[in-house]
């Protein structure tokens, strides 16, 4: 017997809960089942230490606003990213404030948000993008210094042992935040495990996607606990699986999915081990990548609060793993590799020679040079005190393209099929940050009709209520549902 579905949700990190919330919220009815390979929620790219906990909101990332060779800075991602994440809090605080998730420890904490540059000409890039930045009311609050005793009042870890004539510059947003996405991602889970006509199945491996006659999808599944086979039907199927994405998109055989391909990067942190030096330090303090390296390489000396406990990592070391999983195979990559997106694979890695050199020199690096790059943001840093731990495994976007035949692509982006029915989102940061952004522009794509209905207009107004309108451009709006979320959400210094 075969298992019909309204909707079918795959993967069961931070994208699925989100879509899972708004779809339950909007459909109270609705008949979803979320399938996970693992045997718990959130363990990949959703788990607290697998990423950032950031928070992105381009308050600290330098690559979020670019310069061009004319010395314009480029704020269009900063501003949208920035607005992406307060629309993400309205969700989170609409569900505390509903009751619908209640947890234990907060899984958003007040971190300041730092950027901190060295040399001349990162002191007039970032005095330059604090000027520009500071004419929008998001980030009216920034303040920017290069004098030495203000950034030490400010991270006074950093500035020890540091020299007073060296050039450097900070700017600071109090208002930033850290996040434990697992966190979040677990309660919205055990929400939607409360609700009727909901279904969470961990343990369940989605071994093959077939669209039918009939218009609904075909999904066969593998009980990873019983080794029992089972399908079910679904009218929609989301597939929301992380670095997985790219190989059930692949099984989808929709026309759309074709040309995209993936490159894998993973990423190593090291983590403080001495309890008085983690006290010292309460920033998310944010520096400039490499040239050649990966977005995710931006390097930062990050304070996470994490089930209410504070830790200190730095990082990240980019790696290369031929897994799109932490807990995935090597197989990955090879096996991605076909006819449809060869080409843009092999156009995308000869136009990223140097983000290819740069990996190799990352993965050569010994211990004792990757505590030096530790030291030009902590110069009394003591070897002994940090260890090396594993973060997690991103999958950059490779896609065909008609000018240079494939380019990477950072950032994520959502690939549906034509007649709506099925969604997949690839991609990597600022992804969990971003997720209720992205899941509401899924459900326009997907459902254009309903998104602009009198019933879920009024639905989604009582979630976001900045839905339709612009945090960027209107600053009462913006400064109103700030203090709205930091109300609910019990931010401090704001």
């Amino acid at each position: 017997m075969t298992t019909e579905q309204d909707f079918t949700l795959i993967g069961a990190g931070i994208m699925s809960a989100t879509l899972g919330v708004l779809i339950k919220q909007l459909m109270p009815n609705a008949k979803i089942a979320i399938y996970e390979r693992l045997d718990q929620v959130a363990a990949e790219s959703s788990d607290a230490w697998n990423n950032a906990g950031t928070g992105h909101s381009a308050f600290c990332e330098l690559n979020y606003t670019p310069e061009d060779k004319n010395g314009t800075i480029d704020l269009s991602k900063a501003l949208k990213i920035s607005e992406q994440f307060e629309i993400s809090k309205q969700l989170w605080a609409y569900l505390v404030k509903k009751g619908l998730v209640q947890p234990k420890v907060p899984f958003i904490n007040d971190i300041d948000h730092m950027s901190f540059v060295f040399g001349e000409k990162n002191q007039t890039f970032l005095k330059n993008r604090f000027k520009a930045l500071t004419a929008y009311p998001m980030f009216k609050d920034m303040k920017h210094t290069e004098e030495f005793d203000e950034i030490s009042s400010w991270v006074p870890l950093m500035m020890e042992g540091r020299g007073r004539n060296e050039k450097i510059a900070a700017t600071r947003m109090s208002i930033g935040t850290d996040v434990n996405f697992g966190s979040i991602t677990r309660n919205m889970i055990s929400y939607l495990k409360s609700c009727d006509e909901v279904a969470i199945h961990l343990g369940h491996q989605v071994e093959n996607i077939t669209k039918r006659s009939s218009g609904s999808w075909e999904v066969e599944l593998t009980d990873l606990t019983t080794s029992k086979e089972k399908t079910i039907t679904s009218k929609f199927v989301f597939i929301g699986a992380g670095g997985g994405a790219l190989k059930l998109l692949e099984k989808s055989d929709i026309p759309e999915g074709e040309g995209y391909g993936g490159f894998p990067v993973s990423g190593e942190f090291l983590k403080c081990n001495n309890a008085d030096v983690i006290a010292q330090h309460e920033a998310k303090v944010y520096g400039k990548a490499e040239e050649g390296a990966p977005p995710m390489s931006v390097p930062h000396l990050d304070t996470r609060m994490l089930n209410g406990k504070r830790s200190l990592l730095f990082g990240p070391y980019a790696g290369f793993s031929t897994k799109f999983l932490k807990n995935g195979s090597y197989l990955d990559l090879p096996l991605s590799l076909d006819a449809h997106n060869i080409f843009p694979m092999i156009s995308a890695g000869m136009h990223n020679v140097s983000l290819t050199k740069y990996l190799i020199q990352q993965v050569m690096q010994s211990p004792e040079e990757r505590f030096n790059a530790l030291t030009k943001y902590y110069p009394l840093a003591k070897f002994e005190d940090w260890e090396l731990i594993k973060a997690g495994q991103r999958v950059q976007i490779i896609k065909k393209d008609k000018e240079v035949g494939g380019k990477l692509q950072f950032g994520t982006e959502i690939i549906s099929s034509k007649d709506k029915t099925l969604a997949a989102l690839l991609g990597a940061s600022p992804g969990a940050s971003t997720a209720v952004s992205i899941m509401l522009n899924l459900l326009t794509e997907c459902f254009p009709e309903q998104i602009k209905s009198k019933e879920w207009i009024t639905k989604l107004t009582e979630i976001i209520p900045s839905f339709g309108k612009s945090l960027i451009s209107d600053g009462v709006l913006c400064e109103k549902t700030r203090a709205y979320t930091t109300t609910i959400l019990k931010l401090e210094d704001y």
